[in-house]
């Protein structure tokens, strides 16, 4: 599984580019927040990959935060990746985050693809969306870290609360530290 990618943008659409590492080049689909902030050659991206028998499929993200949006509303019945990343590209994950909290069903209309029922749908089953686990941790060591607690069998949920509290910088000590707190 693809969790990040680094590369140089060799072609850039308003919601894919494509980006060369090592001699290969792979088409990643992006929001238009997303594409609007890629401005050099090189860039990192944290990935979410797609797997379908007759697809495999990159979404990336260049904050942790638009990765965590983009996650959680795959995740409800009836909203595919297409639609989470016109979600993604319509609000930033702050926006989002103050839609969610304030039941705003016409502000999720306003996404194309969604209609009265599917933005009900998404203000009840995101309810205890938060962005406050990924304020200050916006590292590839944290991301890391919590996926490897995550193959353990931990929480995502836990394991983010656990993380943020956390002092140690580099990968291997994240994971210590939060595994003895996880115990």
């Amino acid at each position: 599984m693809i969790v990040a990618i680094e590369g140089e943008v060799v072609k850039k659409e308003p919601t894919v580019i494509y980006l060369k590492t090592y001699g290969i080049t792979r088409a990643i689909n992006v929001s238009l927040n997303c594409s609007s902030k890629i401005e050099g050659q090189n860039i990192s991206l944290y990935i979410t990959q797609i797997i379908k028998e007759d697809s495999d499929n990159l979404y990336g993200f260049l904050d942790m935060q638009e990765k965590f949006m983009f996650d959680k509303v795959i995740k409800i019945n009836g909203i595919g990746p297409s639609t989470a990343l016109a979600i993604c590209s319509t609000f930033t994950p702050e926006v989002f985050a103050k839609i969610i909290a304030s039941n705003d069903v016409g502000s999720i209309k306003m996404v194309p693809g969604i209609g009265p029922k599917t933005a009900k749908r998404v203000l009840v089953e995101l309810s205890d969306f938060s962005l406050g686990t990924f304020d200050s941790r916006e590292d590839k060591a944290f991301v890391e870290a919590s996926q490897a607690l995550q193959s353990l069998g931990f929480k995502k949920e836990s394991i983010n609360k656990i993380l943020s509290s956390c002092t140690s910088k580099d990968t291997p000590s994240l994971i210590k530290e939060a595994l003895k707190k996880l115990s």
